[in-house]
C-alpha cells in the first residue's frame, strides 16, 4: 500500500468571518496533508436546521500519510484550534467544519468514523464542489460518479462566491463594475492623474468617490501605463504613485480596491496600503511570486491572457516563462487562449491559491488583431465555460476605435458600452471601465434581460 493517500475533505463555515475561517483551515491542513486541488466556493442555506446563518462551502483534495483515524484526530484538533466546539450534530452555527468524504477507495464504518461520508449523496453543497475537481470520481459503495449523484438530486446550481475585502461577491447574479483610476502621466486614454504639479491624491479620491456614487463595485488603481509600446518604470516610482493614493482611498471609500500591477513588490506595498485584489496583466508570466503573495494575503488574483511583445529586450526576457505563441499568430484563438490561461491558473494553484480566488481576463488589446478581438468577443462564452469568473476590459481600447472608423479614446464611450453589453450577455462577470456611470446603467439594463435573478 502507498504511503500517500488521496483524500477529499469538505470545508464549511457559517459563523463569524466565514471566508477567513475556511482560508485558515486550508493553512491548518498543511501541517499534516498536502492540498492538491480546491473547488470553487459556494454560499448555501443550512440543509437541516434553517434558522441559522448561510454557509460557505468548498471541497479540497489532499494527500496524506496519516491513517483514516489519525486524519480524523488531526482534523478535530485543527477545528478545535480554529474555535470549533461540538454542540448538536447537524445545523448548529460553527466557525469551521472539516469532514472526510473519501479516503482512497476505503469503506470504513466504526463508531466514530464512516467513510465514504454517510450523507454526502443527499448534499448538493458537497457534490457540486466535488464535481469541480473530481466529477468522474466513483463512489465505492454506491457505484455512481459524483456527477451522476449530483444530477440525480435535480437541484438548481449553487451560487458561486468570492470573498473580497469585507464583502462576498456572488457570481452570475449581476455584472460588477470596476472603475479605472490611472495614477500615471501617460495613460492611452488621457485620464492619467500623475501630472507634475497636480494634486494627484486629492484628484484620485474625488474620482473614486464619484465612481462609487455612479455605481462602481470596485476600483482598479494603476501606477504604470501598459499602453501599446509601454516601457518599464522603476519599481520605486510605481510604488510612489500608488501607495499614497490607495492609503487615501482605503479611508475614503468602502468598495474593494484593486492594484493593477505585475510586480510583487508593488502589489505587496499596495496590499499593505489597503488594496484587496491583484490584477496582473501578464498572468504570472512576469512575476510568479504574485501568486504566493495572493496566497499569503488570501486575496483574489486576476490572471490575464497576454501575447504582446515588449520592445525592450530585458523586459521581453522576463515574460518568457511559459511556452506562449507569438503575438497575433493563432490557429483557433479561443482554444489557444484557454490553454494559455490554464497555464497561468495552474501556476497560481500550484502556489496554493484556492480556485475561488482566481479570475480570468481575455486580455483585450494585448497581442491580438482587430479580427481576433471580434472573434474573441463573439466566442467569449467559450472562455467563460472554463468556470472561472471573467473580467472583460475593453474600455476605450484601440479595437473599439478601429471598428468605429478610427475614433480617438475620448470618443469611444458608445463603442465601449456596446462591447460591455455583448460581453456580459456572453458571460462576463465584471467590466473594467473608464466611464462608470454610462456602463453601470447599460449593465443594469442588460442584466435585467440576461440574468434571471436581477
Amino acid at each position: 500500500m502507498s504511503d500517500h493517500h488521496t483524500v477529499y475533505l469538505a470545508l464549511g463555515s457559517n459563523l463569524g468571518n466565514r471566508a477567513a475561517h475556511i482560508h485558515r483551515a486550508l493553512t491548518a491542513l498543511t501541517a499534516f496533508a498536502k492540498v492538491t486541488a480546491t473547488s470553487f466556493l459556494y454560499e448555501t442555506k443550512a440543509q437541516y436546521v434553517t434558522d441559522v446563518p448561510d454557509y460557505l462551502n468548498a471541497v479540497c483534495q489532499v494527500t496524506t500519510r496519516l491513517t483514516p483515524h489519525e486524519l480524523l484526530a488531526a482534523n478535530e484538533q485543527a477545528m478545535y484550534d480554529l474555535g470549533r466546539r461540538r454542540t448538536q450534530q447537524y445545523g448548529s452555527p460553527r466557525p469551521i467544519d472539516i469532514d472526510i468524504l473519501f479516503y482512497d477507495d476505503a469503506q470504513i464504518q466504526s463508531e466514530d468514523l464512516i467513510i465514504p461520508h454517510a450523507l454526502m449523496a443527499e448534499r448538493t453543497f458537497v457534490l457540486e464542489p466535488l464535481c469541480d475537481i473530481a466529477p468522474n470520481l466513483r463512489h465505492p459503495r454506491l457505484g455512481s460518479t459524483m456527477r451522476e449523484l449530483l444530477t440525480a438530486l435535480q437541484a438548481p446550481p449553487l451560487a458561486r462566491v468570492m470573498p473580497i475585502g469585507n464583502q462576498i461577491w456572488t457570481w452570475g447574479q449581476k455584472t460588477y463594475i470596476m472603475g479605472i483610476i490611472n495614477v500615471t502621466p501617460d495613460s492611452f486614454s488621457g485620464d492619467g492623474l500623475a501630472v507634475p504639479g497636480a494634486p494627484m491624491v486629492e484628484q484620485a479620491v474625488a474620482q473614486a468617490q464619484r465612481f462609487v456614487a455612479e455605481g462602481a463595485d470596485c476600483l482598479d488603481i494603476g501606477g504604470m501605463s501598459t499602453r501599446p509600446g509601454h516601457a518599464l518604470i522603476p519599481v520605486e516610482e510605481e510604488m510612489a504613485r500608488i501607495v499614497p493614493v490607495i492609503e487615501a482611498l482605503a479611508k475614503a471609500v468602502t468598495v474593494p480596491i484593486s492594484i493593477d500591477t505585475f510586480r510583487s513588490e508593488v502589489a505587496r506595498a499596495a496590499l499593505q496600503a489597503g488594496a484587496h485584489l491583484i490584477n496582473d496583466i501578464w498572468g504570472l508570466r512576469f512575476d510568479p511570486q504574485l501568486a504566493h503573495l495572493a496566497v499569503e494575503a488570501a486575496v483574489p488574483l486576476v490572471v490575464m491572457h497576454n501575447r504582446s511583445q515588449p520592445e525592450d529586450v530585458a523586459y521581453q526576457a522576463r515574460v518568457q516563462t511559459m511556452p506562449f505563441g507569438p503575438p497575433y499568430v493563432y490557429g483557433d484563438i479561443i482554444e489557444e487562449m484557454m490553454a494559455e490561461l490554464r497555464q497561468s491558473l495552474s501556476v497560481a494553484q500550484a502556489a496554493g491559491l484556492p480556485r475561488w480566488l482566481l479570475i480570468t481576463d481575455p486580455g483585450i488589446g494585448f497581442g491580438k488583431t482587430l479580427e481576433q478581438h471580434l472573434t474573441l468577443l463573439r466566442r467569449l462564452n467559450e472562455l467563460r465555460a472554463m468556470g472561472y469568473p471573467l473580467l472583460f476590459a475593453a474600455s476605450r481600447k484601440g479595437f473599439v476605435g478601429k471598428v468605429l472608423g478610427g475614433l480617438p479614446p475620448e470618443e469611444r464611450v458608445e463603442g465601449t458600452l456596446a462591447t460591455g453589453v455583448l460581453a456580459l450577455e456572453r458571460g462576463a462577470d465584471m467590466l473594467r471601465v473608464h466611464d462608470v456611470r454610462a456602463m453601470y446603467r447599460a449593465a443594469r439594463m442588460a442584466d435585467a434581460v440576461v440574468r434571471k435573478d436581477v
